[in-house]
């Protein structure tokens, strides 16, 4: 093991991440384990920082930066096959480790502040053609402030976020914060809920909610009509240009919501948010009016950039296709695509905290041949 006796023991680096994570259960009979799970676990997250992309590399990494892994375990036996980490990342319980994953990004972002958009993303690699398996959908909470992953929760199977969004809600301290959500996440009991856990929420408003967008709708309809002479109103304008477009966006809030709550005794409700967007493109001009519903009381200037806070969470997509290539990734085995998301998820908070102006891809560039800069990035 070219000297693995004298480094057994002989690490001192400490790590932040893995003291949030001692409470995994290794799925592993107890006296056959050679590859301690806190040692798999640095291991997979150090891989996935300098660029790995499957299983193979995690695996590959470990044969050429034993060096460096001894720095903070002993890693006494080396480092695992692809196929013996391929069965480990398979076999760990997948919501234990994002439950592991929300309390470790905690201690990291103290108490949640400003807005958290929930929002869901397919891998579209990891479905299987035989037996008929679906891609695995996880639905995510981003920090916009902070533009950091908080959580993530798996959508099981033949289900969807509506039954997902509840859960991950359920791991977060949200106490405070703004919640942020598209049309699916649009439902009593979910409102409810964030009301229960002493949070605001802006829930998107579409057809899902039948009578209620109806309702909505028509009374906007009227009012635009009337001038908004019959309830009580705040306005907002904001004009952006970029790249040749140029869109205006009014932000209109109504406040008068009692009409409504006699009739849909919504959870929390205090304000309908209509938002009207131009959008110029050359000669193209096109236009669309959104409607949202929140527990908020305020004006529509500081409603409206919550609103567009939301659309940060695209941001984080963005990053994990380009950067960590999540639409490619090919690792399908049971809870491995999960667990998979979740480490690509804390390699994006710690390249994300890295001090420095380069972008998230140049740094995790300067991960891969940088040993120092790598262990800088969870080291304490």
């Amino acid at each position: 093991m070219d000297g693995a006796a004298a480094d057994c023991g002989a690490f001192g680096e400490a790590v932040v991440f893995l003291s949030h994570f001692r409470d995994m259960s290794d799925p592993r009979q107890r006296g056959k384990v050679t590859y301690p799970l806190d040692e798999v676990l640095l291991l997979c997250l150090l891989a996935v920082l300098a660029g790995a992309e499957t299983i193979v590399d995690i695996a590959r990494f470990g044969d050429k930066k034993l060096a460096l892994l001894r720095r903070f375990r002993p890693f006494c036996d080396g480092t695992p096959s692809h196929d013996h980490l391929g069965d480990i990342l398979a076999t760990l319980n997948a919501e234990q480790f994002q439950r592991c994953f929300v309390s470790w990004v905690a201690s990291l972002t103290g108490a949640p502040a400003g807005v958290i958009a929930i929002d869901g993303k397919t891998s579209r690699r990891s479905y299987q053609k035989k037996g008929g398996k679906a891609p695995i959908h996880m639905v995510s909470a981003f920090a916009a402030r902070q533009r950091l992953v908080l959580g993530q929760v798996k959508v099981a199977d033949k289900s969807n976020e509506i039954v997902a969004i509840p859960k991950l809600l359920a791991m977060m301290a949200i106490e405070g914060a703004i919640v942020t959500i598209d049309a699916m996440g649009c439902q009593r009991d979910i409102a409810q809920q964030i009301i229960d856990q002493k949070a605001d929420y802006v829930l998107a408003l579409k057809g899902n909610q039948g009578s209620l967008r109806e309702d909505v709708e028509l009374f906007v309809a009227e009012q635009k009509a009337a001038g908004f002479k019959d309830t009580e109103i705040s306005r907002d304008e904001t004009v952006d240009g970029d790249h040749g477009r140029i869109e205006t966006r009014t932000t209109t809030v109504i406040h008068d919501v009692d009409w409504l709550q006699e009739r849909h005794d919504w959870p929390g409700l205090n304000a309908i948010i209509i938002v009207d967007s131009v959008r110029e493109i050359g000669d193209k001009i096109e236009r669309e009016t959104r409607f949202y519903i929140t527990s908020l009381v305020l004006l529509a200037s500081l409603l409206g950039p919550i609103v567009r806070c939301h659309w940060s969470v695209e941001s984080m997509h963005w990053v994990m296709d380009m950067t960590f290539r999540d639409d490619e990734c090919r690792v399908r085995t049971d809870n491995a695509p999960a667990n998979f998301t979740t480490l690509k998820h804390m390699a994006h908070n710690l390249i994300r905290k890295a001090p420095g102006k380069d972008s998230l891809r140049l740094r995790r560039k300067v991960a891969a041949w940088d040993d120092e800069f790598l262990a800088s990035l969870i080291a304490a």
